[in-house]
């Protein structure tokens, strides 16, 4: 994997110490106890044990960092030029039906700018890892993302509406403009990795809207360092905050776009 800078190396440690948590319970997942938190969307003790792991283990680290966390929401820190941006289990419903995609997320936004990030496949021991200016990487190999450039090759990735959301009808509109012009579309349920498939060149590109800065930090600075291009979906400048979001190669993805502009009409 190169040779990773002190910040990373922390940060592959706190993620791999929370991957193998998650794994362990995963094995035993008919025994987890639950709570019911929305329409499918759960919080299972093993997505609290995680970001526990994870909130104690980078305290330690780095003294007055600031959090914005799924389930703490956000930790002020007295270093307020640094914020750490987690999701401890994304893949959340995955992991509760015994499906093994899921991962933990951690990303480092410095003076509002996304430095590092790390995102953890645990049941398939993949770290991927990403540090501005030095590339994205999946444990010694350097990213790419996928050199293809028509659409009618292509593989996406996206996320739908489920109950309880909105945006149902839009999404059908979507999926009606990019479902008959690609080769596939696939919804795997974590949106972090479907960035880091973008950013490995397993996926063509990737859309979805209404995502949290947890669900999407990480993954944005992979794509990014791995040569990908990121956009909102509207139009706007900040998809972190937006949560609307498109990648893939800057010729993929400006395919895409169009196609959602034409869904949006």
């Amino acid at each position: 994997m190169g040779t990773l800078s002190p910040l990373l190396t922390v940060m592959v440690d706190v993620a791999g110490r929370a991957g193998r948590k998650l794994n362990r319970d995963f094995r035993d997942v008919e025994h987890l106890q639950y709570s019911k938190k929305g329409p499918a969307d759960f919080v299972t003790m093993a997505d609290h044990k995680s970001e526990e792991i994870i909130y104690d283990r980078l305290m330690t680290a780095r003294p007055g960092y600031g959090f914005l966390m799924e389930e703490r929401g956000i930790v002020e820190g007295s270093d307020r030029s640094h914020r750490w941006i987690v999701d401890p289990l994304d893949g959340t419903t995955n992991y509760l039906y015994g499906m093994p995609h899921f991962a933990v997320s951690i990303a480092l936004e410095r003076e509002g700018e996304l430095v590092a990030g790390v995102i953890y496949n645990p049941a398939m021991d993949e770290m991927f890892h990403a540090e501005k200016g030095r590339g994205a990487w999946l444990a010694d190999r350097r990213l790419r993302v996928a050199g293809r450039n028509q659409l009618d090759e292509a593989v996406f990735a996206t996320g739908m509406p489920f109950v309880g959301k909105t945006g149902h009808a839009r999404f059908l509109k979507e999926l009606h403009q990019v479902m008959p012009r690609c080769a596939g579309i696939r919804r795997m349920g974590s949106a972090s990795l479907d960035l880091a498939w973008v950013a490995a060149g397993r996926y063509d590109g990737f859309w979805e809207r209404d995502l949290k800065p947890w669900d999407i930090a990480a993954g944005l600075l992979l794509v990014r360092e791995a040569g990908g291009y990121i956009a909102d979906i509207d139009g706007g400048k900040d998809v972190l905050t937006s949560g609307n979001i498109a990648a893939g190669n800057e010729s993929m993805l400006a395919q895409l776009m169009e196609r959602l502009k034409v869904a949006a009409v």
